[in-house]
């Protein structure tokens, strides 16, 4: 069985930042990604979807995004060429179209197990799967007797399929409000929020937020260890969502208090008949691999760690959690950070084995 440093498990951003700083700190990782290439979920999100900070501040370290423009918000398409030039300066074994099934405690080591019955073992294993694969789907009322079409947002493309029909986005985050405000260009589209959608403004005294975020050291400041769940973050916007909701496209809505067949029953005892719901309402890790790694996932599935760290399991790391450790943790400006903090401690950890 081939014996590797340290097996990085997810060929995106966390995964990539990841490779790149265990070379940094005399390791040889091999990072194995499931999909055909290595660019993460970029490929797989929506068309119109761009970073909401700019060019500037949306790099992976050792190496810029591109392009003279440094203040602009880069789209989707660009990150994707972005993530696959960065791979491809990478001397680092990148193996793609290997999922990971399982990992398994091997005496000191990790046994990784491949789909095909391919096998690994790794001194140290770092968990850089992202939360694409394992979209949230809430308990709503009613939701699982609704007999029209509900997708999550991690399905979503374009309005288009949309268009003339009666659609409900569900959520209050800047995907919900940028789709929902996208579908209502071409579609009859209601946004139902628990509360009132929270707004920031993208930019401050002339300057991006992002700025003022790395000026003051909100971007950076370990609040993540503070948190029992990460909060709900404002919408960042310029002005054309709130403009958009106040004009009521799309209009908002509490959430539907139940379904009957293609009806929704709003709070006002309203019936309507709706065509689609989309479920814009987020991720959580996703880490199919790790059940049979005993303490590595808590009894919800969530991972057990310390600013990355695995809980009771040595030698096991996380890269691209959601407040891993801070604001930034599972952004491109902010993953290389965390991912420097994980290879130096599993390196010196590896020193003492």
């Amino acid at each position: 069985m081939e014996l590797i440093d340290v097996a990085v498990i997810g060929g995106g951003q966390s995964g990539l930042a990841t490779a790149h700083t265990l070379l940094r700190h005399g390791l040889r990782p091999v990072v194995l990604e499931a999909s055909s290439r290595t660019a993460g979920s970029w490929p797989r999100y929506y068309d119109s979807l761009t970073l909401f900070s700019p060019a500037r501040y949306s790099s992976l370290p050792g190496m810029p995004l591109p392009g003279a423009d440094r203040d602009r918000y880069p789209h989707r398409d660009e990150v994707v060429a972005y993530l696959t030039a960065y791979a491809g300066r990478l001397d680092a074994d990148i193996r793609t179209g290997q999922r990971v099934t399982s990992v398994r405690r091997d005496g000191s080591a990790f046994e990784v197990v491949l789909e095909g019955g391919g096998r690994l073992t790794a001194r140290a294993v770092v968990a850089a799967s992202g939360t694409f694969g394992r979209p949230h789907r809430p308990a709503l009322p009613g939701l699982e007797e609704f007999t029209g079409q509900v997708l999550h947002a991690a399905d979503y493309r374009s309005p288009a399929p949309f268009t003339g029909r009666r659609v409900v986005v569900v959520g209050a985050g800047n995907s919900a409000v940028q789709i929902a405000a996208e579908l209502a260009t071409t579609a009859r589209v209601t946004l139902a929020t628990r509360g009132v959608v929270k707004f920031a403004a993208q930019r401050l005294l002339g300057r991006d937020l992002h700025f003022w975020f790395i000026r003051t050291g909100l971007d950076t400041a370990p609040l993540g260890r503070l948190l029992s769940s990460p909060p709900a973050q404002p919408v960042l916007d310029d002005g054309r969502y709130r403009a958009a909701l106040a004009a009521g496209q799309p209009e908002r809505r509490p959430v539907f208090t139940g379904t009957d067949g293609v009806k929704l029953v709003w709070p006002d005892g309203e019936r309507e008949e709706v065509d689609a719901i989309v479920l814009a309402t987020g991720y959580r890790p996703d880490l199919p691999y790790l059940p049979s790694l005993d303490g590595a996932l808590d009894a919800d599935g969530n991972p057990r760690h310390r600013e990355g760290v695995a809980i009771g399991v040595p030698g096991l790391a996380f890269v691209g959690l959601e407040w891993q450790r801070s604001l930034s943790s599972n952004s491109l400006r902010g993953v290389g950070r965390d991912a420097n903090r994980i290879a130096r401690r599993l390196a010196a950890h590896l020193a003492r084995r």
